[in-house]
């Protein structure tokens, strides 16, 4: 007789929150995004997915705010640090962790798992498995590269969003399509780095382009690029909190911006405006 798969532990966990990727649609879910973070115990841990903006107010957390929640190790998904959670179990812990004296608090809590370098990482990855989340000091970021694409879901993807929902609450608007792809280019510390050119999904970097696109109008790239590209390349300690995309295991991406002002600056970074 056939053997059933056993049902994956779930368990309660404790979560600082460090990064958010923009959704996307999904077949299941609707529109889904992929959140990283670190455990009680310090290690890199990945929710997904996480139906952000179909969940209750009491239930929206920020980054750099903790969270505990029933989760259980995701069954499609073999990255070593995928976790499924039970949305329904979340519970915001407190505020977000400060930004005073340059990030002093998220600094002890993130700093203790920055690897040396994105070449040591995808080694390591390619041979074992794992990691499949990082956090990186860039020795120089080139460029940020901005690719136009396509302005429209495509039909499937339209299907996605407008999936019956079972969720008491849905957006009252749907999910907008990014039309551009954004991309850093950059080394790492590695002595023999080519170079890396990988594509940023935060959460954060496409909420500030929609809300600049409707503020400056044409003069948006302008804005954008001061504060995505000017601003980490000379005013802030930029690191990547970077991770695996699921089916192409040996694809990177940045999936958040870590950017504190560099010792040397007195001001504190400001948040773009969250829509």
């Amino acid at each position: 007789m056939p053997t059933s798969r056993p049902v994956p532990q779930q368990h309660w966990e404790r979560i600082l929150i460090t990064a958010r990727t923009y959704p996307a649609p999904s077949t299941k879910d609707i529109e889904v995004s992929c959140t990283a973070g670190i455990t009680s115990d310090g290690e890199w841990i990945r929710l997904f997915p996480v139906p952000y903006r179909f969940l209750e107010s009491d239930k929206r957390f920020a980054k750099y705010q903790e969270i505990e929640c029933l989760i259980h190790k995701a069954k499609t998904d073999s990255r070593p640090e995928s976790h499924r959670v039970d949305v329904e179990s979340i519970k915001i812990l407190g505020e977000r962790l400060s930004t005073a004296d340059r990030w002093a608090e998220r600094r002890r809590r993130v700093e203790p798992l920055e690897a040396h370098c994105m070449c040591c990482v995808q080694k390591r990855q390619q041979q074992h498995g794992s990691p499949t989340l990082g956090f990186i000091k860039p020795a120089e970021i080139i460029k940020l590269s901005i690719e136009p694409t396509r302005a429209e879901w495509t039909e499937a993807e339209i299907a996605k969003l407008r999936q019956h929902s079972l969720w008491e609450k849905t957006p009252v608007q749907e999910l907008e399509k990014i039309p551009f792809v954004f991309k850093y280019h950059w080394r790492c510390p590695h002595p023999e780095c080519n170079g890396h050119a990988q594509s940023c999904t935060d959460w954060e970097m496409a909420q500030a382009y929609r809300a600049w696109r409707d503020k400056y109008r044409g003069d948006w790239e302008g804005k954008f690029r001061q504060r995505f590209e000017d601003e980490m390349m000379n005013d802030r300690d930029t690191r990547f909190f970077v991770g695996t995309v699921n089916n192409h295991p040996n694809s990177w991406l940045i999936v958040g911006l870590w950017y504190p002002p560099r010792a040397n600056s007195g001001d504190e970074a400001q948040q773009p405006t969250l829509l």
